[in-house]
């Protein structure tokens, strides 16, 4: 059949514009198949990372129809049948089949398909992604794992740096100081490595503001295209509740907020927004300038009958409490 692959091409500084390729394939070539003849019969100076055929390198990361994947891993046929079951039921039975291909985001673009990956390479060192052992004494032999321990580091092991999560983050798009899934899946690795020796350091670096675990939006975007089932997000949700088993509620405002969150929805079902942004702006009384921020948009509120002047608890609220208590019990 043919297909018709339409590449984002760009150079440094300029303009991206699209260039169109037919091309006579089978449903199961993979993209990068594809991409291969495409360069090596019809235009040499299309440019793309590849690195094969080890195993799954990571190194053909692009966007293929507007998601992140490895070039290497999706075929024709699995993306025309997921591209069709996007379409419109009017537009799913046109004979003409597409396929777009663009570089990763988040990234500049050096060439085509190829991006700089500075800043991802730069965020993963932010973390200190090595194992410590500094305040250990060199031992006589190596150091000894449980098989629990070891499988502990199993999941974010089969990270292959791909990039495709980071390129997908719209926390890291929209804030430049976000290290990005990829350093925080790394990042936990190291939390959960018995090994290391610099656990309360690690946690009080990912701890800084937007820059580390709280800059996360919690958009999905990253488990939902990573090819090695990382879960970025599942790490960083893990490295949060290390960080809330050690601090107190008035240490900051993103860890109130989680916690303020947990015990208003164990007293009354759902939340009290009459407590909710006092206890976490304010923290009661010791920030008075917290709560004197809160006075205008709680008139605004007033005077639009917003404000709930009462609280009743919801059904069930048992039952929440005890499956909140259930979970922390678990998990501690």
């Amino acid at each position: 059949m043919e297909v018709i692959f339409k590449i984002i091409r760009q150079q440094e500084n300029s303009a991206p514009v699209v260039q169109t390729y037919p091309l006579q394939v089978e449903l199961g070539n993979t993209i990068l198949d594809c991409l291969n003849r495409i360069k090596w019969e019809q235009d040499g100076t299309l440019a793309f990372r590849k690195n094969c055929r080890n195993t799954i390198c990571g190194s053909c990361s692009m966007q293929i129809n507007g998601r992140s994947a490895l070039a290497c891993k999706e075929n024709v046929g699995s993306e025309l049948a997921r591209l069709q079951h996007l379409q419109s039921p009017e537009t799913q039975n046109k004979t003409i089949h597409e396929i777009t291909i663009a570089p990763l985001g988040n990234m500049a673009v050096i060439k085509d398909l190829v991006v700089d990956m500075s800043s991802f390479w730069n965020n993963l060192e932010a973390v200190a992604p090595y194992v410590s052992t500094a305040a250990r004494q060199v031992p006589e032999k190596e150091f000894l794992q449980t098989p629990h321990e070891r499988s502990l580091l199993d999941q974010t092991g089969n990270c292959i740096m791909c990039g495709a999560c980071y390129s997908e983050c719209n926390a890291r798009e929209v804030n430049s100081d976000f290290v990005g899934p990829h350093a925080l899946a790394k990042a936990y690795r190291m939390v959960a490595d018995s090994r290391d020796s610099n656990t309360e350091n690690r946690l009080k670096n990912y701890n800084q503001g937007t820059k580390g675990v709280w800059g996360c939006t919690r958009c999905f975007y990253c488990d939902s295209v990573c090819p090695m089932e990382v879960a970025p997000l599942e790490q960083i949700t893990k490295i949060k509740q290390e960080i809330l088993d050690r601090k107190q509620a008035s240490d900051s405002r993103s860890i109130r907020h989680r916690k303020v969150l947990i015990e208003l929805v164990k007293a009354g079902g759902w939340i009290d927004e009459r407590q909710f942004g006092i206890q976490i702006v304010g923290n009661y009384f010791p920030y008075l300038k917290g709560l004197l921020s809160l006075a205008p948009l709680g008139l605004r509120m007033l005077v639009r009958g917003k404000f709930p002047l009462s609280f009743k608890p919801s059904e069930g609220t048992e039952q929440v409490r005890s499956l909140i208590e259930s979970v922390q019990k678990t998990e501690s």
